[in-house]
C-alpha cells in the first residue's frame, strides 16, 4: 500500500467528504421539506395538479396562507345571511378537517372564532386583494382549478342549510350574492 504524499492528505479527504456529506444531507432535507410543503398545499387547497402546486410554491405561498385563502370564503358565505346555522357550522368544520386542520390547531381556533363572530370587512378585503394577486399569476387552467376549489367549498357551505326538508332553493339569495361577489374576484 502506498503512502500519501503528505501526512495531511487523509485529513483533507476526511474534511472534503464531511463537507460533501453535509451538503448532500442539506439537499436531501430541502427536498423532503419541499415534498412535505407540496403535500400540505395539496391537502389544504384540495388541488392535485402538481404544476399548480409547484407554481404556488414558487410564489412563496405557505400552507398556512393557502389555508386562510380556502377558509375565509366558507365563513363569509355562512355569515352572508346574518347568522350561521348548525348545518353550515358542521359543513365548515368538516371542510376544515378535510383540509388538514387539526382540532387542536391554532387554525381551528381561528376558524371557530369566525363561527362565533362574523369576519370583519377588513379580512374579506384582504382575502380579495390576495386572491386577485394570486389570480394574476395563474394560467387559465390553474385559475379554473383554484376557482373550483375556493368557490366550490363555499358553495357546499351555502347549500348545507338550504331548503325545508330538502325542498326549495338550496342557496339563499344573500348566500348567492356573496358567492357571486367572491367569484367575481376570481374572474
Amino acid at each position: 500500500m502506498s503512502q500519501p504524499l503528505h501526512p495531511d492528505a487523509r485529513n483533507l479527504e476526511e474534511e472534503f467528504f464531511l463537507a460533501e456529506n453535509r451538503r448532500l444531507l442539506d439537499k436531501l432535507r430541502a427536498k423532503e421539506e419541499l415534498a412535505e410543503k407540496r403535500q400540505m398545499l395539496r391537502e389544504v387547497l384540495g388541488i392535485q395538479d402538481d404544476e399548480l402546486v409547484d407554481h404556488l410554491n414558487r410564489l412563496g405561498i405557505e400552507p398556512e396562507t393557502a389555508l386562510a385563502l380556502s377558509l375565509v370564503p366558507l365563513a363569509v358565505v355562512a355569515w352572508s345571511d346574518g347568522s350561521i346555522s348548525d348545518k353550515e357550522r358542521e359543513a365548515i368544520l368538516k371542510a376544515a378537517t378535510e383540509h388538514g386542520v387539526a382540532a387542536d390547531s391554532s387554525a381551528r381556533t381561528l376558524l371557530e372564532s369566525w363561527l362565533e363572530t362574523q369576519p370583519s370587512p377588513g379580512l374579506i378585503n384582504a382575502w380579495k386583494r390576495y386572491a386577485r394577486t394570486l389570480w394574476e399569476s395563474c394560467t387559465e387552467v390553474q385559475r379554473t382549478e383554484v376557482r373550483d376549489s375556493l368557490i366550490g367549498g363555499a358553495r357546499k357551505v351555502a347549500e348545507a342549510s338550504g331548503g325545508f326538508l330538502g325542498l326549495g332553493k338550496k342557496v339563499s339569495a344573500q348566500e348567492q350574492a356573496t358567492l357571486d361577489d367572491l367569484e367575481s374576484v376570481l374572474s
